[in-house]
């Protein structure tokens, strides 16, 4: 899941984008509203963390102009204008969900990670593929009833692959859902994180190479487009 955090104070910016990553999320960030419109035009968010002002204006008047042209992208408002006027304006402007400030970092990402799965079609709870069981609500992923220690990263690209159970999934769109700007498309990050994912999943095999698409999550490894592992 990817979200993009529009903060100017650079020392909270890089406090909730540490704690989105550090929970597997994929994260890019803006300091002002140019930026943050730069960003929108070019990629596809799950959710859009605002903060209410900014030195470019406030942020309500910008999520009004999106829901306007149509863009249905879940937004949290960040802020510490706490009245109730200032949440009723915030939900009357398009926004899905409001956090005062100061806040608790573990209620920031539940909210946020909320607001992403809403973004996505509807999708069960839990996944399972042969013996293996992911469970998105507690993100815990079992195999044959034992649970399994996953990275956030690990644990994002599966859950991607859960969610297309059976279908080839793109690198770059591995690569789109769960690194962030700074990760290098041409890099290999997906190929050696999928190599470790095996590891931990055991045999027999269940995340197959779909040779010059990306990969598939699958009991059965074939695959019209030619998969190996």
């Amino acid at each position: 899941m990817r979200v993009l955090v529009i903060e100017d104070n650079d020392d909270l910016r890089f406090a909730v984008t540490a704690a989105l990553r550090g929970d597997g999320l994929a994260v890019d960030e803006a300091a002002d509203l140019p930026a943050a419109d730069e960003a929108l035009f070019v990629t596809e968010y799950d959710c859009v963390v605002f903060d209410r002002m900014l030195p470019s204006g406030d942020s309500l008047d910008y999520v009004r102009q999106l829901r306007q042209n149509g863009r249905s992208v879940p937004v949290l408002f960040l802020t510490s204008r706490d009245q109730i006027a200032d949440r009723v304006e915030g939900f009357t402007a398009g926004g899905d969900d409001y956090l005062v400030k100061p806040f608790a970092v573990p209620e920031l990402i539940v909210r946020v990670r909320s607001l992403c799965r809403r973004a996505g079609t509807v999708t069960p709870p839990v996944h399972r593929v042969a013996g293996l069981e992911i469970d998105t609500a507690r993100r815990q992923v079992r195999r044959d009833g034992v649970l399994l220690v996953l990275t956030a990263k690990e644990y994002a690209l599966l859950e991607v692959l859960a969610i297309r159970a059976d279908q080839a999934v793109p690198r770059a769109e591995l690569i789109e859902k769960c690194w962030d700007e700074m990760a290098e498309p041409n890099s290999n990050v997906v190929d050696v994180l999928v190599s470790q994912l095996r590891r931990k999943l055991g045999a027999p095999p269940l995340v197959h190479t779909v040779r010059g698409v990306g990969y598939r999550l699958a009991a059965d490894g074939t695959d019209g487009a030619g998969s190996g592992r």
